[in-house]
């Protein structure tokens, strides 16, 4: 049914500096747009890549299935930087612990 609001808007938009990759990604990572996310995060090769999700509102399990190929991919140069609805996500789904996860 629709509401009459505009869609939700989302982006990917990677940023390099020397070898880090900073992707800073916006609205609703679902399953018709997780895909993109990592692809954006894979994209360029990278030494260290950040994932910053503080301006993301909606995080779906495609999204986590998304951030744990990120993190199997740069096993220990990954830092993801998470909204609260994003942190509360993770933490649900028992990721709260990684070490890639920068929860202030």
């Amino acid at each position: 049914m629709d509401q009459g609001g505009a869609p939700p808007v989302f982006s990917a938009v990677a940023e390099t500096d020397d070898d880090h990759l900073r992707v800073v990604v916006t609205g609703e990572v679902d399953m018709a747009t997780a895909d993109t996310m990592l692809q954006t995060a894979l994209r360029e090769p990278a030494a260290r890549v950040t994932l910053d999700l503080r301006a993301v509102t909606f995080f779906d399990s495609a999204a986590i299935h998304a951030v744990v190929r990120l993190a199997g991919h740069y096993p220990d140069a990954l830092t993801v930087l998470p909204s609260r609805q994003v942190n509360r996500v993770l933490t649900i789904a028992g990721l709260g612990g990684q070490p890639w996860l920068r929860a202030d």
